[in-house]
């Protein structure tokens, strides 16, 4: 039998097994509603059970003056407390012996044993057999602790109350990835740390909230479509709207709307925007994400750098909080450290990985022609550990129009990928966040120039062990100068390139009415969530990422 057809097998009889579990469940569903009552039931608040459902976090909570440095629970001191509680949740364990059953349950705030026995629940007891994994119960009883120490509730009564027509997979028959992704309501049930990266990343947002509400920023909301495209240098999706026959565009940042509302007088304000850019996917890109973009009255791009710093180490203060278990364990496993931050201009950021590299200072000037010794380069830049993309930087260089789009093809292949290994701590141990500063104005359409160097401009990037966190500037405020970068832009885009902005006679018109001394910044959710989770790939830290549709 060839490979395919043992494949085709084994998904057959894989399916046909599942198709049986399935058949059974539902017929526990059809016992159920015979007996008169609901598989499916909805009568769960105090008003109709006549007492409230208590979360199994905090009947552990309760019981805190019981619980031992083993972590077990004493016995007599639960005994003697008498407490009696209803609680709810997914059944995760479920084993019978005789005339008794431990059933696992876990809610939203953890996992808690039912101590099932015959005696005390008398005919309800044969209401267990209804049971299976993945199910939803309810079960009210007196707390206790079993011979072992674990802490547990002894029920006089239980119900179902949601029948789950499909079984739930094991702990190791649900690890493929893509499946994880595409039903990311099972993947969260079956491999438990999953859940704890989605709830960090809901901290993640939270106090990002509270340290711009602290510093009396306003959030605020912008639109999601446009008729032109703007705010960044990316392609973007693209949508038509049938009331008014009209081409829009999802955006691609909302920073050309937040600047307005600081013409407005809305001196700090922000946004936690979702944002749409068509292109690549990757472990770092998502066609779909979210970011934090904020802008300051009265700041430059360095109030900002010092800013940042704070703002990254109050989310990992907060995570350590409110997460103390997980987030100590992704902080002892992290690469890099967040106690000291190098601030590099971009022309010594390539000066310097050209030295690390043993290779000429002249290389991105020769890199684009037909006499450079790139073979030459590349055995030494390997001999000294660096793997560099010749390829590629040879053909963005034959296509910069100026030496700034030169200098930063050569920070793009010579000195950021490098960037987690020529910055670290005194003892070498990890990798220190880079601030990237002083760009081409060529390359940063809306940044405001450099007073003493009109060639740059006064913005950074940081990249935390190699990935770029945020982008920043001190913005373009001269509407005369925006206007010819914004006419620049659209010849770029007359050329045949993609990647640029149309020119916003709007936004023109604002900046014509004053915008005071301004730094914006913008921030990739997904990405800070990934660096304090340690997660591989945006699609971890996506609840449900954009994926092909599954194949039948």
């Amino acid at each position: 039998m060839s490979s395919d057809r043992q494949g085709d097998s084994s998904k057959s009889d894989a399916g046909a097994a599942e198709a049986a579990l399935i058949a059974a469940r539902r017929a526990k569903t059809e016992r159920v509603r015979a007996r008169g009552d609901n598989p499916f039931a909805n009568d769960v608040t105090e008003r109709e059970r006549g007492s409230a459902l208590v979360p199994l976090g905090d009947v552990r909570e309760h019981f805190g003056f019981a619980r031992r440095e083993d972590g077990k629970y004493d016995k007599d001191k639960v005994g003697e407390a008498h407490a009696k509680f209803r609680v709810a949740g997914r059944v995760l364990f479920l084993r019978s012996f005789g005339a008794g059953a431990f059933v696992r349950l876990r809610d939203r705030t953890g996992e808690l044993q039912l101590y099932c026995q015959e005696p005390v629940l008398g005919d309800s007891y044969v209401r267990l057999e209804d049971l299976d994994l993945g199910d939803f119960v309810e079960a009210e009883g007196e707390a206790m602790a079993t011979d072992k120490g674990e802490l547990s509730i002894n029920p006089t009564s239980i119900r179902l109350l949601t029948k789950a027509h499909r079984p739930l997979p094991t702990k190791t028959s649900f690890k493929d990835v893509e499946q994880r992704y595409r039903m990311r309501y099972v993947d969260l049930v079956a491999n438990k740390d999953v859940g704890a990266v989605f709830q960090a990343r809901a901290t993640i947002v939270s106090s990002l909230r509270s340290f711009f509400d602290n510093r009396g920023f306003i959030e605020v909301e912008t639109p999601t479509m446009g008729t032109i495209v703007g705010g960044a240098l990316a392609k973007p999706f693209s949508t038509h709207h049938n009331a008014l026959d009209l081409k829009l565009f999802m955006r691609i940042a909302p920073e050309l709307y937040l600047k307005r509302l600081v013409v407005g007088g809305f001196e700090r304000v922000y946004e936690v925007a979702r944002c749409y850019r068509n292109e690549g996917i990757s472990t770092r890109h998502n066609p779909e994400f979210t970011m934090l973009e904020y802008y300051q009255a009265y700041a430059t791009y360095e109030t900002l750098m010092d800013q940042t710093e704070e703002m990254l180490r109050f989310i990992d203060r907060q995570l350590l909080e409110r997460m103390p278990t997980s987030a100590k364990a992704w902080s002892d496993a992290r690469p890099f450290s967040l106690e000291r931050f190098a601030r590099v201009p971009m022309k010594a950021a390539v000066a310097s990985a050209l030295e690390h590299a043993g290779l000429p200072a002249n290389v991105p000037e020769l890199v684009g022609t037909a006499d450079a010794p790139i073979k030459e380069w590349a055995k030494t830049a390997k001999a000294k550990g660096r793997e560099i993309d010749w390829t590629n930087f040879r053909k963005g260089a034959q296509k910069c129009d100026s030496k700034g789009e030169l200098l930063f093809a050569a920070y793009e292949y010579l000195a950021e990928p490098f960037l987690a290994k020529d910055y670290r701590t005194e003892d070498g141990t990890k990798s220190i966040p880079v601030f990237i500063i002083d760009y081409p104005f060529e390359v940063s359409p809306l940044a405001r120039k450099k007073d003493s160097d009109p060639m740059l401009v006064d913005r950074f990037e940081l990249f935390v062990e190699g990935r770029e966190i945020c982008n920043a500037f001190s913005e373009l405020n001269d509407p005369d100068d925006q206007a010819d970068r914004f006419r620049a832009q659209v010849d770029k885009k007359a050329r045949g390139e993609e990647e640029t902005m149309d020119y916003d006679e709007d936004y023109i018109r604002a900046l014509e009415h004053g915008l005071p001394p301004t730094a914006g910044f913008g921030m990739g959710i997904d990405r800070v969530a990934m660096l304090f989770t340690q997660s591989a790939s945006i699609r971890d830290v996506i609840l449900f990422p954009l994926l092909r549709p599954e194949s039948t």
